[in-house]
């Protein structure tokens, strides 16, 4: 009986028909090409050394930047000022020293190529299709940044100043049908971010990103609130009924 039932059951699943349908849609940007952006203007800042602003008020004029991803290019800057250690303000006026940014070529661009046998066009009706043993699809973020420093007060500049250029890869190789076979700075970005302690996942706020307390107010609270150390001995000279405590009728 209980063989009948698992012969029934067999029979019943393989004469079953499943239908599954799911709605996917992309972005107009992909995240590929918004990384190669920021991977790119990452490694151009990285050229720059805003050690000099430490302990200056800095005004960043950002109004010769124009370009694809603005805002992040302009926040990246205002953060690397001030992890050198220099003072942000909003206007020239409040500033000892103004930067000015521009941006010369900040996108990407891409290419196409393989090995095999192009597609061909005989005389008449016939075309033998496309063979492609190997492929290779690469894409590539530029940014070139420009940055002058100068006195706000007196306009006299602050070093030469000058250009930083910088390029992300992405490749994607493809053989005999199998891949991709992913290689450049963007894939070490991403396996670097995404795997081994980065990957972990934490309950609480992890310490990758990193804060420092403010160095006025936080410490002279402190110090008013500071109490002071006692000692054992003199607790112990004290008479045992101060005259603050009046004595038990």
């Amino acid at each position: 009986m209980r063989i009948a039932n698992y012969r029934f059951l067999t029979l019943l699943l393989l004469l079953s028909v499943g239908c599954t349908a799911a709605k996917t849609s992309n972005t107009a940007r992909t995240s590929t090409e918004q990384l190669l952006v920021a991977n790119a203007v990452d490694q151009s800042l990285d050229k720059i050394d805003f050690t000099p602003f430490r302990d200056h008020t800095v005004f960043l004029n950002e109004k010769y930047v124009e370009c694809v991803d603005k805002p992040y290019v302009i926040a990246s800057v205002r953060h690397r000022i001030l992890k050198a250690g220099g003072l942000l303000v909003d206007s020239a006026d409040k500033s000892e020293v103004t930067l000015e940014l521009r941006s010369g070529a900040i996108g990407t661009f891409s290419s196409d190529s393989f090995i095999g046998v192009p597609e061909i066009v005989l005389p008449g009706v016939l075309t033998l299709p496309e063979i492609r043993l190997a492929e290779r699809k690469s894409q590539q973020g530029t940014a070139k940044l420009g940055i002058v420093a100068y006195e706000t007060g007196t306009g006299r500049a602050l070093g030469t100043g000058g250009m930083s250029l910088a390029q992300s890869q992405d490749n994607n190789w493809y053989v005999a049908g199998s891949g991709p076979f992913r290689s450049g700075a963007l894939r070490d970005e991403i396996s670097n971010g995404t795997t081994g302690a980065a990957a972990m996942k934490y309950t609480e706020v992890p310490t990758v990103v990193a804060f420092s307390p403010p160095s006025q107010g936080s410490s002279q609270l402190a110090q008013e609130t500071e109490l002071k150390p006692v000692d054992p001995v003199s607790l112990e000279k004290q008479p045992k009924n101060p005259d603050w405590v009046k004595p038990a009728n």
